[in-house]
């Protein structure tokens, strides 16, 4: 998951260390690390070799497909997921609530085409959690460019009943589009390795906390939301937006009439669709000339509640160890999707690639040190719900700043004001997680944690020749990762092969089974059997970052005093 649309990277920081905790020492850690040697070569014969990454592809892919958070397709997937844990031998399989979501929705088909001046059959996606169309209809088309504030839409007042509303400015196609396929070269890896000297990681999804710039972000989506009630309240009958070119369709929050549309409070006042940009732009031309424009329309959708629970799916691989059985090393990634296509890259590859690490485990009946959990998020697309309320849960309290100029901004872009640890955040070792399409791991982001980074080098050394590579002290960010360094555990994404994850696949109707790579997955699968379990062996816990101290950054940023003499 990328915000990419609106920018909305999630890595943030935390506002305030445990006041009430006093600083510990930390851990001795070795200055070797103890690689069982043995064993990684049993889980790379059992991962590379006798892999059944791909079974659990089409079941998840094909047998069930697109999973919105808090539909019937997630809820689907969640039981499928159990079932497959149960089926490998693993502890407790379950579902876990994060707490209410909101909107449970489903499409059921959505089909667009011009019936005048000519014919044609158009490219079509309904926006999620949009209403239904009453029935397939027939009318004609009315363009409206991008409004920008209430007064806009005085102009269009008594003019949109019984049309369908063309909204927004006509892309611009490229025609000479880049190549959709790209890998990381050497060079490449070489740049991730260093870190940049501004401090500037946005090349990694990192932004910094900016008030200011998520209060813009989200006053603009709350007047998408006004403006789709306006649309209602004229009586216009659908709206159509671009939403790709070149056979791609994008469908996410980028799509819908409001970012909190599946709020019952906010639910999305008129049916609406993204359409492919060469559609949009055909129609839009001929309205610039006068050439009037009829289309057929059907958006089939249905709310199934509204006020469906959040979950996660979980399970574990007991520790044996009887002093280390009760700390917890992670895994996962996030199992809800958006609605185009059947969420294989974004993230079922992520979901695979820890249920195949986990199959690994226990096919070889390897005994852990430690405890290992994978956990498979829900609502990750609509704000990492299901990782934050996991850690919220089990491992932090935190609490958030109540000025009223900060409520247009949700939690997941806010930092908090205050934070507590729970007896279970001791016992959290490190969380690995996988969000970024099917490329194979190239290496690992430490997210500035040098000594991690440190143990990670070693860890590479027997996976080089898998492609295993780099190690950056980087940052990453706008995923599930993103909750435990929140409140100062160890979380860690993987560097990954790009491939088309973000040309081709990333929230389209082209995120498909057929955009696997299963070499590419074999990889990730050995690799992450073989991080968690060297992290469960080790006699200590993985090295933590200090926890920040961000209260301290306003004396920090002062001026120097004194630095010219007195006249």
């Amino acid at each position: 998951m990328k915000f990419s649309s609106v920018a909305l990277a999630l890595c943030l920081l935390a506002t305030q260390v445990y006041a009430a905790d006093k600083p510990k020492p930390a851990p001795i850690q070795p200055a070797a690390e103890a690689l069982d040697l043995d064993t990684i070569a049993r889980i790379r014969d059992e991962g590379l070799v006798h892999s059944h990454i791909m079974e659990y592809a089409s079941g998840l892919f094909d047998g069930i497909g697109p999973r919105l958070t808090g539909s019937p397709d997630f809820a689907k997937a969640a039981d499928w997921s159990v079932d497959q844990l149960r089926r490998m031998g693993a502890a407790n399989p379950h579902t876990e609530s994060w707490g209410e979501f909101g909107i449970g929705w489903q499409q059921t088909g959505t089909v667009l085409q011009m019936t005048a001046p000519g014919t044609a059959t158009f490219l079509a996606q309904a926006a999620p959690w949009s209403p239904a169309t009453a029935g397939e209809i027939t009318a004609q088309v009315v363009a409206i460019p991008t409004l920008k504030e209430e007064k806009d839409f005085d102009k269009w007042k008594g003019k949109l009943a019984g049309k369908i509303i063309l909204y927004g400015d006509a892309p611009k196609i490229n025609p000479d589009p880049s190549a959709p396929l790209e890998h990381y070269d050497t060079a490449k890896l070489a740049h991730l390795r260093d870190y940049p000297l501004d401090g500037n990681q946005n090349e990694t999804d990192v932004l910094p906390y900016d008030q200011e710039f998520w209060g813009k972000v989200f006053k603009d989506m709350a007047f998408l939301e006004k403006t789709g009630h306006f649309f209602a309240d004229e009586h216009a009958l659908a709206v159509l937006r671009p939403g790709g070119s070149g056979g791609v369709l994008h469908g996410d929050t980028t799509a819908t009439l409001g970012w909190f549309v599946f709020q019952p409070q906010h639910k999305q006042a008129i049916p609406s669709a993204s359409i492919a940009n060469e559609a949009f732009g055909r129609m839009s031309r001929l309205l610039s000339h006068d050439v009037p424009v009829s289309v057929r329309l059907n958006i089939a959708t249905r709310i199934t509640g509204e006020h469906e629970q959040g979950m996660n799916v979980i399970g574990e691989i007991p520790g044996t160890d009887p002093m280390l059985k009760d700390q917890v090393v992670m895994l996962g990634g996030h199992l809800d999707s958006w609605i185009p296509g059947t969420g294989a890259t974004d993230d079922g590859a992520g979901v695979i690639v820890a249920l195949e690490a986990m199959r690994i485990l226990r096919a070889l009946d390897i005994h852990t040190r430690r405890t290992i959990r994978v956990a498979l998020w829900g609502g990750e697309e609509q704000g990492i719900f299901g990782s934050s309320g996991y850690v919220a849960s089990h491992f932090a309290n935190l609490s958030y700043s109540q000025k009223p100029e900060d409520q247009i901004v949700p939690t997941f872009v806010r930092a908090p004001t205050a934070m507590s640890a729970k007896p279970e955040h001791a016992k959290l070792d490190a969380y690995y997680n996988t969000d970024n399409g099917t490329g194979k791991f190239l290496g690992i982001y430490a997210e500035g944690n040098s000594a991690a980074a440190s143990i990670f080098e070693q860890w590479a050394a027997p996976i080089r020749d898998l492609g295993f590579s780099t190690v950056s002290l980087r940052n990453t960010g706008s995923t599930d990762h993103v909750s435990f360094q929140l409140v100062g555990l160890p979380g860690f994404q993987f560097i990954q092969d790009p491939r088309d994850y973000e040309t081709r696949t990333h929230h389209t109707n082209l995120d498909t089974y057929e955009r696997l790579s299963e070499p590419d997955l074999r990889q990730m699968a050995t690799v992450m059997a073989i991080f968690v379990y060297n992290t469960s062996q080790r006699d200590a816990m993985m090295p933590r970052m200090p926890l920040p101290r961000p209260e301290l950054d306003p004396q920090r940023a002062k001026p120097l005093e004194g630095l010219f003499p007195k006249p």
